[in-house]
């Protein structure tokens, strides 16, 4: 999601109020982050509602008043009170508030990996499922198939990951498979494992190496990693032997070769020893 301006000062307002409300163990997280699904899908599919919601000349309480009197009914009371906090909030344009709800709909949901000790499992899952669909062309075909229904798509999920991976991953996939919104798989599946990593306000590293490194090796490259960039680092692994270099880090954008890779590790242990 890419916010302007008031958006992204929304954006963060709604974060926060989220935070404060999952921190409290009575929220059942899991449930609201269904409910904001179910919010975002309408908005999603009503434009001249969300435009309504985000029109800065309408006073932000009739806004709030507005949306507890469409949804008030059909969420819980956690939800549509923080529909109605962001929608008081200035958008900078009606989509904006559409990616937020979905973004805070994946932040419930991690949310309730984090509390069962699921958080890293779901990092390792979505990496590893993105690595699937990209070697597989009829699968990547099949789960983007626009002609295809949701029913279908959810049952192709399921016996792909059901049973085989963490509930709130399935969850997670299947929503971004059956409401893409105009993004790719590939940048869907990116965007969640940001999500992931920021739980524990850590960066996402995707290390390729030419064989697969040993503990040490991804412990001392971690180490030097988190030095460079100022935050603890998440290590997604993947093993492809034409990598170039032995080794290939990227980090966001920005990406890093084998040779400096190697310098990396040989500072690590540098200060290791």
């Amino acid at each position: 999601m890419t916010a302007h301006g008031a958006s992204r000062e929304a954006t963060a307002a709604a974060r926060e109020r989220l935070d404060a409300l999952t921190d409290s163990t009575s929220v059942d997280v899991a449930q609201l982050a269904d409910e904001l699904a179910a919010v975002t899908a309408l908005l999603h599919r009503e434009v001249s509602l969300r435009r309504v919601l985000t029109d800065p000349a309408q006073p932000g309480e009739a806004k709030a008043e507005l949306v507890q009197r469409l949804i008030g009914g059909q969420v819980g009371g956690v939800a549509a009170d923080l529909v109605s906090g962001m929608v008081r909030s200035r958008w900078s344009q009606p989509r904006d508030l559409v990616d937020a709800l979905e973004e805070l709909t994946a932040t419930a949901d991690l949310t309730a990996a984090q509390r069962t000790g699921k958080l890293d499992d779901v990092e390792d899952e979505l990496f590893r499922f993105g690595r699937i669909v990209a070697s597989n062309t009829e699968l990547r075909a099949a789960l983007t198939d626009r002609a295809a229904t949701t029913a279908a798509k959810s049952e192709l999920l399921r016996s792909l990951l059901g049973g085989r991976a963490a509930a709130t991953t399935e969850r997670l996939v299947t929503r971004l498979v059956t409401a893409p919104r105009g993004r790719s798989l590939e940048a869907g599946l990116e965007s969640l494992s940001k999500l992931a990593a920021e739980r524990r306000d850590r960066m996402v590293a995707v290390v390729t190496s030419a064989v697969p490194l040993s503990d040490g090796q991804k412990q001392r490259l971690g180490a030097a990693l988190a030095k460079l960039y100022g935050r603890s680092m998440h290590l997604n692994l993947d093993v492809d032997p034409e990598v170039l270099g032995g080794i290939r880090v990227q980090v966001g954008d920005e990406v890093i070769n084998g040779s400096i890779a190697d310098r990396l590790e040989d500072a690590a242990r540098r200060m290791a020893s």
